[in-house]
């Protein structure tokens, strides 16, 4: 900090942006950082800058001072941010874009350590040098100088009035049902619809599934595959936030690598996860630093094109999909009915 000691600016109030774009999972997991500047950092004023497509995942939550949102560009907003005057800016991104943004602001910064170089290897090599280490553990690195620890608490979404789903208009009785995130933002994410079917024939709680309007075809072609099941399709029916309350209230949400998976884990929900073409060792993983027994993972071991890629694609590159069609699904329905 150019000779300044840590602790001076544990004492002089701080302007702080952190910067985040995209996307659920991502956003939610930086959540912690956001939670620790405002409680350690005396009288901190924390600004958010995000997607505007996320920016409901943060809505309600009481340490962030200001969401700025943007469409596309950072030059959407660079004017504004110019005149807010930041004493730090918090990269948890750690890109181009954000590099631009950190120029454009001419303050203090930090980012954490991405570790795209090891991504890589992993992806295309299989060499797995990546830390063992979460990725929220690796977004404290940006906030270290500032005196800023992890509290080791999970992560936060905060519900409103607004979000809240009438379960008994749906004919379910609290913490009664199993939930299903029907989607994923690639496919090669998403539990095939076969494979769900046979994870949820004989599961002994009722089945409500969640997603957007995009998940809607294939949670009508799992119904099908169900007869014999308590099923409620509530995709394209609901918000986010309100999928969000649904994961408060299952009994366990069954999900692969998505979003949903990162806000249930906020409300300390069990979770049943099952992987696809991502691996846990990216860091991604739930984060349930208190009791890590709250989540199962699920992953077919020792596919040589396993992990083919950090995100994913629209469809498995070698056409086969094993990750997922390998998978055991009388192992899985266990855990849901435990």
């Amino acid at each position: 900090m150019h000779g300044v000691p840590t602790f001076f600016y544990t004492f002089i109030p701080m302007k702080i942006l952190v910067v985040r774009f995209s996307s659920i999972g991502d956003v939610v997991l930086t959540t912690p950082v956001v939670r620790c500047l405002k409680q350690q950092l005396k009288d901190a004023e924390i600004h958010f800058i995000t997607k505007k497509a996320f920016q409901s995942v943060l809505d309600q939550n009481p340490y962030i001072d200001r969401i700025i949102t943007i469409e596309k560009s950072v030059d959407e907003v660079v004017d504004l941010l110019k005149n807010e005057h930041y004493d730090f800016v918090v990269d948890l991104h750690n890109n181009i874009r954000t590099l631009r943004l950190k120029r454009a602001l001419k303050v203090r910064s930090a980012a954490f350590p991405k570790k795209n170089f090891s991504k890589l290897l992993l992806t295309t090599f299989k060499i797995n040098r990546m830390p063992k280490v979460h990725v929220v553990d690796r977004y404290f690195e940006a906030v270290k100088e500032l005196g800023v620890k992890n509290d080791r608490k999970p992560c936060d979404f905060f519900l409103a009035d607004a979000d809240i789903v009438s379960l008994e208009s749906i004919a379910l009785a609290s913490k009664k049902f199993i939930a299903v995130a029907m989607g994923a933002q690639f496919a090669t994410k998403q539990m095939p619809v076969p494979l769900m079917a046979k994870i949820l024939q004989g599961v002994q709680m009722p089945v409500v599934l969640l997603g957007g309007p995009m998940d809607s075809e294939r949670a009508a072609a799992l119904i099908e595959q169900l007869p014999n099941q308590r099923a409620v399709d509530l995709c394209g029916k609901l918000t986010l936030r309100q999928s969000a309350f649904m994961t408060k209230h299952c009994a366990k949400l069954l999900t692969g690598d998505t979003g949903l998976m990162h806000i249930a884990s906020c409300f300390e929900t069990p979770i049943v996860s099952v992987w696809g073409n991502t691996v846990p060792d990216f860091g991604m993983y739930t984060y349930a630093p208190q009791n890590k027994s709250l989540y199962t993972i699920h992953e077919v071991e020792g596919l040589s094109c396993r992990p083919c890629s950090k995100i994913g694609y629209k469809e498995c590159p070698k056409k086969h999909f094993n990750c997922m069609n390998l998978q055991n699904p009388e192992v899985i329905r266990t855990e849901l009915n435990n």
